[in-house]
């Protein structure tokens, strides 16, 4: 069995597809969620989330076959809350959130969504670092929001994401990110 390292080809040749979530996915998503979360969600809240396909859009991002991250947006009026984005250590540095998180965006925006929420642990520097460049500002804690560390939320918005102005953060985005992305919208 191939390890991750040794599937992931120099970032220019890479070739990252983003698919919507299936049961079949949900044992490497799990397996992931294991691995970065000291709390990971349960394989029936996984199942719970994907029945609920009118407000519910989850991504895996694969690469040769392989899932290497994932992630999920909930709808409610105007607004879209990231649930979750995750990508395997073994992917980190290889923008697999970036273009995670933009296929995010743009589903929002398909869905007529204004504005993105989103919580993140204080301590985690890269996220917010990611976030921040997506247009996301600090707007509140979270006091013990991880219940297993007792470590607070940094709440983050992107607001007026329907704006000229913020199709073209994505668009140079988007360019920043080497190799291939190919999208399979869902469907409804």
């Amino acid at each position: 069995m191939k390890t991750a390292r040794a599937l992931a080809p120099d970032d220019g040749q890479l070739e990252v597809h983003l698919v919507p979530m299936r049961r079949r996915h949900l044992r490497s998503v799990l397996k992931i969620e294991a691995q970065v979360y000291a709390r990971p969600w349960s394989l029936s809240l996984f199942l719970s989330e994907l029945t609920l396909r009118g407000s519910r859009f989850y991504y895996v991002a694969r690469v040769e076959g392989s899932v290497v991250g994932y992630a999920g947006l909930m709808l409610s009026g105007e607004d879209g809350h990231v649930t979750n984005i995750a990508v395997d250590p073994a992917w980190h540095r290889h923008k697999i959130g970036t273009r995670l998180l933009a296929n995010l965006a743009q589903e929002a925006l398909r869905r007529r969504v204004r504005n993105l929420t989103l919580e993140v642990r204080v301590s985690n520097e890269a996220a917010k670092t990611m976030y921040t460049r997506f247009g996301f500002e600090p707007a509140g804690i979270r006091k013990n929001y991880y219940i297993e560390t007792n470590e607070d939320a940094l709440i983050m918005w992107a607001e007026h994401i329907d704006t000229p102005e913020y199709a073209a953060r994505l668009a140079r985005l988007e360019a920043t990110v080497p190799g291939r992305t190919v999208v399979e919208e869902i469907r409804g």
